[in-house]
């Protein structure tokens, strides 16, 4: 694999791993609670090497092995720890690929990048933490976030999830699916039907929102959130090439 290596920002020291190659700098963005050494982020750093293309794979503060506390994070925080890292790397264009929270920071980037050239979300899920979190907390869950400041949440891929209501209130100045999301770039979004985290109507809806010249949704019968099998893999990697990278 790459040589990790490290930005200090203000906040935290960021870890990233960045492969030298032609095209669009391809951008791996994972997921909440995900890492860069996660099977898709690492399969395609493979991949872009075997094929001399640009890569980059980056931890959120807060996240793998890059410093800082989860908890004390916030989607504002991860898309700007995003920003910094692909700034520091490249001011050319980026192919942005974000799996799950990745495709929510993926669609804010596509704000502030000087250069994107593409989008590909894997069960992309903006705005999860109004439509997902925050509407699906009984009143007893919303008080106890508000009052006490977090509310632990059974996952299905690892520890619990710890939901901040710092993570609630800004997430909230930071909805896409509001506002119109134009990306004048060929868009691809994968979605599972199996997948219990991100429903297929989300992907409908954010299919529907993105104003795109050529913008594609594929659904995978019966796959499931991780969407990180053989052939979703072989899916995601076609998908990249497609839009150049």
């Amino acid at each position: 694999m790459t040589e990790i290596r490290y930005l200090e920002t203000a906040r935290a020291r960021l870890a990233y791993a960045h492969t030298q190659g032609e095209g669009p700098l391809v951008v791996f963005l994972s997921g909440y609670k995900s890492d860069m050494d996660g099977t898709k982020a690492v399969h395609l750093e493979a991949r872009a090497k075997a094929r001399g293309r640009a890569f980059l794979r980056l931890d959120y503060s807060g996240h793998g092995r890059s410093g800082g506390v989860f908890e004390e994070g916030c989607i504002g925080d991860w898309a700007a720890d995003a920003e910094a890292v692909i700034r520091a790397v490249t001011d050319g264009p980026v192919l942005l690929v974000g799996s799950s929270m990745g495709g929510w920071i993926a669609c804010l980037l596509t704000r502030r990048l000087p250069e994107v050239t593409g989008f590909v979300g894997i069960a992309a899920a903006p705005d999860f933490t109004e439509d997902g979190f925050w509407a699906g907390f009984d009143e007893a869950q919303r008080r106890q976030v508000t009052e006490a400041g977090v509310v632990y949440l059974p996952s299905a891929y690892g520890e619990d999830y710890a939901v901040t209501r710092r993570l609630i209130e800004d997430g909230r100045e930071h909805l896409v699916l509001r506002a119109p999301l134009p990306m004048p770039w060929p868009v691809r979004l994968m979605q599972g039907t199996a997948d219990e985290a991100v429903t297929r109507e989300t992907a409908l809806r954010l299919l529907d929102h993105i104003d795109s010249p050529d913008i594609r949704l594929t659904l995978v019968k019966g796959v499931d959130h991780r969407f990180s099998g053989p052939a979703d893999l072989a899916l995601i990697e076609a998908a990249i090439v497609d839009l150049g990278g």
